[in-house]
């Protein structure tokens, strides 16, 4: 298994930490990608809309401008979603026929996302999301672990300035 370079870890975990902060007082987490460039020591949010497949392109475009303007190293996403649970994971095409969506199944565990986009490769994590203490309003997640991911595919990867067609991609 691949680690992520400590650079990255460096600039990452504090954000990570602040998205467990956000939740932690009772607010929820913005779909958002921090694109930055270590020699110019930049980073830019950009805000990702993920309420259609329209708006979900719309913000890969946004990241991938933002990248080549800052000649971008990296790529850190953040957002909430729905996963299923583990033992559910196989009944993936059943549950998306039959609901139409992970989020309109009864199966649904909201979860935070994080995904690492660099030049070494593509990392991701996925932590569930529980309730803080007896709070309705407060929620928490545990400590991520960051899998290496070769070959993700999707609208939200290859979005650094030269990645091409046969870059990784995800989602």
């Amino acid at each position: 298994m691949t680690a992520i370079p400590q650079a990255y870890l460096d600039t990452i975990l504090p954000l990570i930490a602040k998205a467990r902060d956000f939740l932690e007082h009772g607010e929820t987490l913005a779909a958002i990608a921090f694109v930055g460039n270590f020699a110019t020591q930049q980073m830019t949010p950009v805000l990702i809309d993920s309420r259609d497949d329209d708006a979900k392109d719309r913000s890969a475009q946004a990241v991938k401008h933002a990248a080549e303007s800052l000649a971008a190293d990296f790529v850190f996403m953040i957002m909430e979603a729905w996963s299923l649970p583990k033992d559910k994971l196989h009944r993936h095409a059943e549950i998306m026929e039959r609901y139409g969506s992970i989020g309109a199944s009864p199966y649904k565990i909201d979860i935070v996302s994080f995904s690492l986009e660099t030049r070494h490769g593509i990392w991701m994590a996925q932590a569930p999301i529980k309730p803080k203490g007896y709070s309705k309003k407060k929620r928490t997640f545990a400590e991520v672990s960051f899998i290496h991911y070769d070959g993700a595919e999707g609208r939200f990867t290859g979005l650094l300035p030269g990645a091409g067609a046969g870059s990784a991609a995800l989602h």
